[in-house]
C-alpha cells in the first residue's frame, strides 16, 4: 500500500464535492432560463441537475479490509453521472406578457427549487471541507514520520 493511498483517496472526494458545487452553481444560475435546449422543435426550460457518486464498492468492510492490508482496492469516490431531473415537473407561472407563454398565459419555468439547492450547496461545502481536514491531518501525520527518521 502506498504511503500517499490515503491522500489521493481524500482528493477524490475533494473533487467530487467540488463538482457537486458547481453543478449547483449552474442549477442556481439557471433558475429562470426558460429556454434550454430544444426537443422536437419545442424550447424546453432548464432541467435540475444532480451529481451521482459512488465509492469503489461502497461497503465499509471493504475499506477496512484495506486498511488492514487485505483484500481490496479502495480508491476512493467516483462521479459516476450528471443526472437530468426528468421526475420533477417544471413550475407553471403565469405572465401572458412573457414571450414564451402559452396560449394560457402560462410560462414554463425551471424545475429548480432554490431551497434545495442552498441544502446541496451546504452540503457540499461541508464535505469539502471535512475532507480538507482529512487531507491535512494526513499530511501533519506524514511529516511527523519523515521527522521520526531524522
Amino acid at each position: 500500500m502506498s504511503i500517499f493511498k490515503s491522500m489521493n483517496i481524500t482528493a477524490s472526494a475533494l473533487t467530487a464535492q467540488r463538482l457537486r458545487m458547481d453543478v449547483v452553481s449552474s442549477n442556481i444560475a439557471n433558475v429562470d432560463t426558460t429556454r434550454a435546449r430544444q426537443v422536437n422543435g419545442e424550447w424546453e426550460p432548464y432541467r435540475r441537475k444532480s451529481v451521482s457518486l459512488s465509492s469503489d464498492e461502497g461497503r465499509f468492510s471493504n475499506f477496512l479490509n484495506v486498511a488492514m492490508g487485505k483484500n481490496g482496492t479502495g480508491e476512493g469516490v467516483k462521479v459516476t453521472a450528471i443526472n437530468d431531473d426528468t421526475e420533477t415537473p417544471f413550475k407553471l407561472v403565469y405572465d401572458p406578457t412573457h414571450p414564451d407563454a402559452n396560449e394560457d398565459g402560462y410560462v414554463e419555468m425551471p424545475n429548480v427549487d432554490l431551497l434545495k439547492e442552498m441544502v446541496d450547496l451546504m452540503s457540499a461545502t461541508r464535505s469539502y471541507e471535512a475532507n480538507v481536514t482529512v487531507f491535512n491531518a494526513n499530511k501533519s501525520m506524514l511529516t511527523k514520520a519523515l521527522e521520526i527518521g531524522k
